[in-house]
Parts: structure tokens; C-alpha cells; sequence
């Protein structure tokens, strides 16, 4: 099992915890972006071409990037070994690209699939943590775990229907 990055028990954080949290933040908002730019992407080449080719060229080319980042990077010599569901991360990936295609070449637009992707990741993520799903440390979702999930479904109904 991986540890957590950050220890999310309640009280204050100390200062190299609060780092990697700043840390942590920063590259999932950098994720978002490259999630937001990825779909318009693989939008384009679908309407140029089917959702399914730009998945598998999405995914060819994810691949020999991932690939030349894999061969750059120094690895520990006894890597950790990984449960067999984690090896079949390309496939919600691989239909992500897809629906994600199909819904922003509809009247949804960039805006409404992405709100609705995060309300999908928001809903999956609480229930992951709250089980402890995924090998993740289980954590019980807050109130304010409910009052996030609450503004980003009013928001995406915003987009959506407004």
C-alpha cells in the first residue's frame, strides 16, 4: 500500500506537512488544467475523426511520453509490488477519453463536461476515502466534504441548464 502523502487528521499541521499539502495542491490544479486541455484536445481530433482514434492516439502518445518520463527517472530498485486491479488503470482512462470526447462535442461544451467530470471525481473520491477503497487510508467525509459535492452539483447544474 502507498502512504498518504499528508496526514489529514484533524489539528495543526506542521510546517513540512503543510509544504506538501501546499505542494500537493498545486499539482492537482495543475492536473485540472492539463485534464481541461487534454479533453479539448481529444474533442477536436474526435470530431475530426471518431472518439475511439483519439483515444487510441491519445493513449499511443501518453504512452511514449510516459515512457520516455519512466526512463529519465531514477526508480528504487525493489519497487513495491502493485494489487492486480492497479494494473488495469488504462482502461477507466481509456473510456474517460472517450465519454469525455463524445460529451464536449455535445451542447454539455467544455464548461458542463468538466463540471460534470469533477462532480463524478468529487462523488467517487468520498466514497473511496469514506470505505477505503483503492488501498487508500480510509477517512470519514465531513460536513464539508458534503458542502463541496452540494456547491459543485449547483454549479454544474448552473452550467449545464443555465
Amino acid at each position: 500500500m502507498i502512504p498518504p502523502l499528508v496526514d489529514r487528521s484533524p489539528g495543526r499541521l506542521a510546517l513540512g506537512q503543510a509544504l506538501g499539502q501546499s505542494i500537493g495542491a498545486l499539482a492537482a490544479f495543475a492536473a485540472g488544467l492539463l485534464l481541461a486541455l487534454m479533453i479539448a484536445q481529444n474533442g477536436a481530433l474526435a470530431r475530426a475523426t471518431d472518439p475511439w482514434f483519439a483515444s487510441w492516439l491519445a493513449h499511443g502518445v501518453g504512452s511514449l511520453v510516459a515512457g520516455l518520463l519512466w526512463w529519465l527517472t531514477p526508480r528504487a530498485p525493489t519497487p513495491e509490488a502493485a494489487p492486480r486491479w492497479a494494473w488495469l488503470g488504462g482502461l477507466p482512462g481509456a473510456l474517460t477519453v472517450v465519454l469525455a470526447a463524445l460529451c464536449l462535442n455535445s451542447p454539455l461544451g467544455m464548461a458542463g463536461t468538466l463540471a460534470l467530470l469533477l462532480f463524478g471525481q468529487l462523488l467517487f473520491g468520498a466514497l473511496c476515502d469514506g470505505l477505503g477503497w483503492l488501498g487508500l487510508a480510509r477517512r470519514r467525509p465531513s460536513g464539508m466534504d458534503a458542502l463541496a459535492a452540494l456547491l459543485v452539483l449547483a454549479g454544474a447544474l448552473l452550467i449545464v441548464l443555465g
